[in-house]
């Protein structure tokens, strides 16, 4: 069976009670609202989770799920190089909920129990001021520091051709992007 690569809202929406819905965005991203049903398997434990996938995608097609569409998709590429088919959800969970569509949260509540930043704002949050420090310690103390700013712009660029952010590793390890009790080594 063919399955597309990604499928939007008005695709999604008739579909969703056969699909197998995985949000690979952060747990704290993940319970500031998600579609109804979703599982949540961040993108850096998805080859970790493909024992469990594997059986979800050989009952029914899974859509992957993300904030604007840009994990998905990557996520969609990983999958599919392990033999698994899925489509991502165009847009994300931005376009589900701009398109009227409700969103879930942990404990059934009708609103989100607390405000978390897109995993892709905090990354740019991140390193503009680490940019920005770098720069202002290299005119302060020594222009040294401003190999802070370089390091972080080579990050960027690399983030950029690889497809892979470790910022976004390191972000996703706070205590503010995890379930509350769950430890990671």
């Amino acid at each position: 069976m063919s399955v597309p690569t990604s499928l939007d809202v008005e695709q999604a929406r008739p579909r969703l009670h056969e699909l197998t819905v995985v949000d690979v965005r952060t747990p704290g991203e993940f319970a500031s609202g998600h579609l109804p049903d979703a599982l949540n398997v961040p993108l850096d434990r998805l080859v970790r989770s493909l024992p469990e996938l594997r059986p979800a995608a050989d009952r029914g097609a899974l859509l992957i799920v993300c904030a604007s569409g840009a994990r998905s998709d990557s996520a969609v590429r990983t999958l599919a190089s392990h033999g698994i088919p899925a489509s991502s959800l165009a847009g994300g969970t931005e376009a589900w909920a701009a398109g009227g569509n409700a969103l879930e949260y942990p404990g059934g509540g009708g609103a989100p129990p607390r405000a978390v930043w897109a995993m892709e704002r905090q990354v740019r949050f991140a390193a503009g001021t680490l940019v920005l420090l770098g720069l202002l310690l290299g005119l302060l103390l020594h222009p040294a520091f401003s190999l802070l700013s370089a390091a972080i712009g080579g990050g960027l660029v690399f983030s950029a051709l690889t497809g892979t952010c470790g910022m976004a590793v390191l972000l996703g390890r706070l205590s503010f992007n995890r379930r509350s009790g769950e430890v990671r080594p």
